[in-house]
């Protein structure tokens, strides 16, 4: 048994003009799952357990570029906050169309390397080096292979 990843549901008030902020301004990727229900992709993710007086989750999108991102947002016409350099990362909030708020930042921290999925005991890329086995040989099978005469012309 191993965690796959993770699911985040946002709950929302217009369920539709939501999920056309994160496929058509945010673009992230995403698959039909029936119903008109639709999952999006996002990348790698990490978890910080903060110590709180109250329990609870916050969600928070990472970018590359908070400042270009708070550019979007007010290109598109949605209402967010100015970007904060808090230290840790600067942040910043948008206000979903079905009237949430969405956390997004850049961070300034060290971040986990995603860990590799893995099915069948192996990584998709440990299985694929495993099925194409290298066209190079090694020194001593190279030593012993008959040298090619040379072409006379």
């Amino acid at each position: 048994m191993q965690i796959l990843g993770a699911h985040v549901g946002v709950h929302s008030r217009d369920e539709a003009a939501d999920q056309a902020f994160f496929r058509d301004i945010v673009k992230l990727p995403f698959v039909g799952a029936g119903h008109e229900f639709i999952i999006f992709g996002v990348p790698a993710s990490d978890i910080a357990v903060h110590e709180s007086t109250s329990s609870g989750h916050d969600l928070y999108l990472m970018c590359d570029d908070v400042a270009g991102f708070a550019a979007l947002m007010k290109s598109k016409g949605m209402t967010s906050t100015e970007p904060v350099n808090r230290g840790w990362g600067t942040l910043m909030q948008v206000t979903l169309p079905g009237g949430s708020t969405l956390g997004v930042y850049q961070p300034h921290h060290k971040r986990p390397k995603a860990k590799a999925v893995r099915s069948g005991g192996a990584t998709r890329k440990a299985r694929k080096v495993a099925k194409a086995p290298s066209k190079r040989r090694s020194a001593a099978k190279r030593a012993t292979r008959p040298r090619a005469k040379a072409r006379r012309r």
